[in-house]
């Protein structure tokens, strides 16, 4: 070895235990993609049996063939195009503020579980616009990811991150679907629900001539009574799920909040989060009508704090302004002091409650935690 350089370290030997668990992770990585591939492969050939065997090979009229090829091509470009976006729109993580300084990790790491560990997670979360704790009232924290959860986030343990507005890990996409992706994926069902339906629609009158006899038996039959059977089995699967993402949506819900509500400062809320229909609708897909229907990212937000409709006023809320309150009375919701930063919500301005003077007033009590509050790790 010569003077100054130092050897590289020796490339671990084969029968090594961080040999093998390279190897085990990249296969996992590698199975991960096996749903993907099925689902890419049926897709290439509905295309195939579709435009080739169906409408070129088998329809007669031209007219017909026409108006199906161009609505076909329509439905299945926003149907790539949004899987596409489900699947390579990285999942979200908390910001820097969330996640304990280099001091804060070495305080928690040094000292014993207890009223010091406490402090150093309390003094880390005060200024932080978190509003759910876990279910014995202490702030949430992840020791994997070393940060205070915002509300809505969830450790994916098969991405080993922190996902902002965690839905769920979905294996069809291979991606976890979060604040990031989830109007994406609510435009895949949409439209992969759309593309069956014609398919199954448009298919059905030689389905039912090929089973008839009523066309000559060709190498066109196998492939147009196989796509109307496959069309007609997914569209029912898709329906029930794009029907139940829509009621999540207009609830202001995601899958993991139905499993368990989320726990409040005051008491577990399962409607926390929920603004009423419109404005639900709009967090997800924005203020602008235009890009409703696009897959481009358009929700409201920045995922780490979510304005929040509590049925009772919490206690260490800052105080609101006489009227709100009388006004809130009438539609049974009263709003905490700032949940949402003002640059990345729209979905308040148009509340009188939210005046300039009131931010100014309550900026620096926001963040503020009860020190009668026990804090403890959530994984």
């Amino acid at each position: 070895m010569r003077c100054g350089k130092m050897a590289a370290p020796p490339p671990p030997a084969a029968g090594a235990p961080g040999a093998w668990d390279g190897v085990r992770r990249r296969c996992q990585r590698l199975l991960y993609w096996v749903p993907v591939l099925f689902i890419s492969s049926i897709l290439c050939w509905s295309y195939y049996a579709y435009v080739i065997q169906l409408c070129l090979l088998t329809m007669t009229n031209i007219g017909e063939k026409v108006v199906c090829l161009v609505a076909y091509h329509i439905s299945f470009m926003l149907f790539v195009w949004s899987y596409w976006k489900t699947i390579f729109t990285l999942p979200m993580n908390p910001s820097k503020e969330f996640h304990l300084s280099y001091s804060d990790k070495e305080s928690l790491e040094k000292e014993p579980r207890g009223e010091s560990q406490q402090e150093v997670l309390r003094r880390a979360a005060k200024d932080l616009p978190i509003y759910t704790r876990t279910m014995s009232g202490a702030i949430r924290y992840c020791d994997r990811c070393h940060l205070v959860k915002p509300d809505r986030c969830h450790h994916c343990s098969v991405c080993d991150k922190c996902i902002l507005k965690m839905d769920h890990h979905c294996p069809w996409v291979n991606n976890c679907v979060g604040f990031s992706n989830y109007k994406f994926f609510l435009l895949f069902l949409a439209y992969s629900l759309l593309y069956c339906l014609f398919i199954a629609a448009t298919d059905l009158q030689y389905f039912i001539k090929f089973w008839t006899n009523g066309l000559p038996d060709t190498q066109a039959k196998f492939h147009i009574m196989f796509l109307f059977f496959a069309a007609a089995m997914f569209s029912v699967s898709l329906s029930s799920l794009f029907g139940y993402h829509c009621w999540l949506v207009s609830k202001n819900k995601s899958t993991l909040e139905v499993f368990r509500a989320p726990i409040f400062r005051h008491r577990t809320d399962k409607n926390g989060f929920s603004l009423g229909f419109s404005k639900n609708l709009r967090q997800v897909f924005g203020d602008e009508k235009k890009y409703w229907l696009l897959p481009v990212f358009s929700s409201l937000g920045d995922g780490c704090s979510f304005p929040t409709c509590l049925v009772n006023q919490d206690p260490e809320q800052a105080s609101t302004p006489g009227g709100l309150n009388s006004a809130s009375k009438n539609e049974n919701h009263l709003f905490p002091a700032k949940p949402l930063r003002d640059s990345k919500s729209h979905l308040l301005t148009d509340t009188p409650s939210w005046s300039e003077t009131t931010t100014k007033a309550e900026k620096g009590k926001v963040g503020m935690s009860n020190p009668a509050l026990t804090m403890e790790n959530e994984t």
